[in-house]
């Protein structure tokens, strides 16, 4: 498939978007999924940051050689 083409399926698509929603949607369209994005991304760098922290703490425990802390009596 040559980039002449992948532009006009594009195009195609665009076309049929807009014939689909209206113009007068489409800003608001756009809007949303603008916030589904910034939503989905922060989703993902909280999970990302969930995940280095229980590293952190397997990796801590693992260093201490048991699973529960210790208490001194």
């Amino acid at each position: 498939m040559s980039m002449a083409n992948l532009g006009s399926h594009w195009w195609v698509i665009l076309i049929i978007v807009v014939l689909l929603f209206g113009a007068p949607k489409l800003p608001a369209l756009a809007r949303s999924m603008g916030q589904s994005m910034r939503i989905f991304k922060n989703e993902i760098k909280t999970n990302k940051d969930d995940d280095g922290t229980e590293a952190t703490k397997a990796e801590s425990t693992e260093k201490s050689g048991s699973d529960t802390p210790t208490t001194k009596p």
